[in-house]
């Protein structure tokens, strides 16, 4: 898929199942640089890896505290209400290989657990730093993530102003 196509397919629908206040050309911007660098958006499975979905969540980790963390419980429950899975770490967990709204709106439940607001739109370093804080990526490459995030924005193309 496009990123057009992971736009409409998988960010839209699970932001539609969040509170408004989660639904910013921040947050897309966010889910779509950390889905290319985590996954190029291609892969539901981490390659030699453990992880799921296209923003690569591991059961223990991402899935679990989505479920857990007090400001992402309630919502994470709807939204496992909503797609018909068991609000469990590991019925989440295999659901996001096959779910990409699941998927998009765990990402996106796992972006609103940092205290900090969202970085404004163009703010490279800002972003990488949530996403160093939120994904806590085992082997984080730098040198990736400017040439995604500018994919991101440029998929937001009029959306996003800088």
């Amino acid at each position: 898929m496009n990123l057009s196509e992971i736009r409409a397919a998988a960010i839209a629908p699970a932001l539609a199942l969040l509170p408004a206040r989660m639904n910013s050309p921040q947050a897309e911007v966010m889910l779509l640089a950390i889905g290319l660098q985590e996954s190029g958006l291609i892969h539901r499975r981490q390659i030699g890896g453990p992880a799921r979905g296209f923003w690569q969540f591991e059961q223990g980790g991402g899935v679990r505290g989505v479920l857990l963390h007090p400001l992402s419980r309630s919502h994470a429950l709807a939204v496992c209400e909503a797609r018909g899975v068991a609000p469990s770490a590991a019925a989440v967990y295999a659901a996001l290989e096959h779910d990409d709204i699941l998927a998009a709106a765990f990402a996106r439940l796992l972006l609103w657990t940092d205290p900090a607001p969202l970085p404004e739109v163009g703010e490279v370093a800002s972003a990488w730093d949530l996403y160093l804080r939120t994904w806590r990526p085992g082997k984080p490459h730098r040198n990736r993530w400017d040439a995604c995030y500018a994919q991101a924005m440029d998929a937001l193309g009029d959306w996003v102003k800088v």
